[in-house]
């Protein structure tokens, strides 16, 4: 894993900044007991985040969930998907999210819209939004995934 670069990092941070703007919408969708608060201020090592391992050879690494001071529900995580993958089927969900494009190609299907992202691209899909990745690389793609909002399933 190398060092994040100065790109990354100016959009990680106005990926940040932009959930103050998201904040006044927001809801917590579970209960204060069924998730973490997010009290104090934390640094998380990417090399000691756990990794979990699909059958597709998807590799994900949780790094926070909980409720913010704000209020908001927030849970951020980092994906690897193999050449020619997708995480999951199109699907909808009540929470926003904001993809942090860190390397490989992603064709991104979102609300009827279809798009190819590389590293250092943001992608943000709104709440209830019909949406799909697809690794359509040689190689493998990353990215990071920060979601906030409702937690909860969207037929």
């Amino acid at each position: 894993m190398s060092q994040m670069n100065r790109r990354e990092l100016g959009l990680t941070l106005s990926a940040f900044a932009m959930l103050g703007s998201l904040s006044g919408e927001a809801q917590i969708g579970a209960s204060a007991g069924d998730v973490p608060k997010l009290a104090h201020s934390e640094l998380f090592s990417y090399d000691k985040l756990p990794v979990k391992t699909a059958p597709n050879g998807m590799t994900s690494r949780a790094v926070v969930q909980g409720t913010l001071a704000t209020g908001e529900f927030i849970e951020v995580h980092e994906t690897m998907l193999p050449a020619g993958e997708m995480p999951h089927p199109p699907h909808r969900h009540a929470h926003s999210e904001l993809l942090l494009i860190r390397q490989g190609e992603l064709q991104v299907d979102s609300d009827g819209q279809r798009g190819i992202v590389h590293a250092g691209d943001v992608v943000f899909t709104a709440s209830a939004v019909l949406h799909s990745l697809k690794n359509v690389g040689a190689g493998p793609a990353s990215y990071f995934v920060v979601a906030v909002g409702l937690q909860r399933a969207i037929a």
